[in-house]
């Protein structure tokens, strides 16, 4: 009996196409949204990857320009008004307003200060919105995969006992394919989960850092702009 039960094992097809092919319906679309889920989760994360290495370039490109000695207006003409760096975004929502404080006679309008500042935290919370995009696609699939796996998982084994019933036999080569093919959901749902739980936390803080950047060089900027002030 064992013999047979062995040699009946043996026959049966355990690739994970094999798996698939075989699994309810239910089961088989809970396999395709997790795959989906991981795609997806992997091209968030090559794109938050890609732009935050830019990012860092373009800063530390605008933080030599911006220290290096050249006169701000001259700088800011360079740029033009709409550059495409992040902190150059920043200093030239500064600059503009700073020109824009400035009447006919010279003389600046009341408030200027205070105006400068909220343009370029206008301009960060626009810049943290783009580098934050995504991650909370990575959040929820972090949360979320392993327990849609498990539901898989527990459909799947449902489903196999039912076959145990209406076969009524027990035997390892009627058991193992059905057992089989639901934990491929919990499989599929931790390997959905796992990446996007590590590069969920090390993009958030990545995209923190950027942030604290802008903020430092906002406050920066708007130190010197405020001697010219009180000057």
């Amino acid at each position: 009996m064992e013999t047979e039960t062995l040699a009946m094992a043996q026959e049966i097809d355990f690739s994970l196409l094999a798996l698939f092919l075989r699994a309810t319906f239910t089961v088989k679309i809970v396999m395709l949204l997790l795959i989906a889920a991981s795609f997806w989760a992997w091209a968030i994360i090559i794109q938050k990857v890609i732009l935050y290495r830019k990012a860092r370039a373009a800063s530390a490109e605008f933080d030599r320009a911006f220290w290096s000695g050249e006169p701000l207006d001259e700088l800011f003409e360079t740029l033009g008004a709409e550059p495409s760096g992040a902190t150059e975004k920043i200093f030239a929502a500064g600059m503009m307003e700073w020109r824009r404080s400035h009447r006919q006679d010279g003389a600046l309008i009341a408030g200027a200060a205070a105006r400068i500042d909220r343009s370029m935290d206008v301009a960060i919370a626009k810049e943290a919105e783009v580098l934050n995009g995504g991650l909370s696609f990575l959040a929820t699939v972090g949360s979320t995969a392993p327990f849609v796996g498990l539901f898989g998982t527990v459909w799947g084994i449902k489903h196999a006992f039912e076959q145990i019933a209406l076969q009524q036999n027990t035997n390892l080569a009627v058991v193992a394919p059905g057992i089989a093919e639901a934990l491929v959901a919990t499989a599929l749902g931790l390997l959905a989960a796992i990446p996007a739980v590590i590069f969920y936390n090390k993009l958030s803080a990545d995209s923190d850092r950027l942030v604290g950047g802008y903020e430092s060089f906002a406050d920066e900027f708007s130190t010197i702009l405020s001697r010219q002030l009180d000057g």
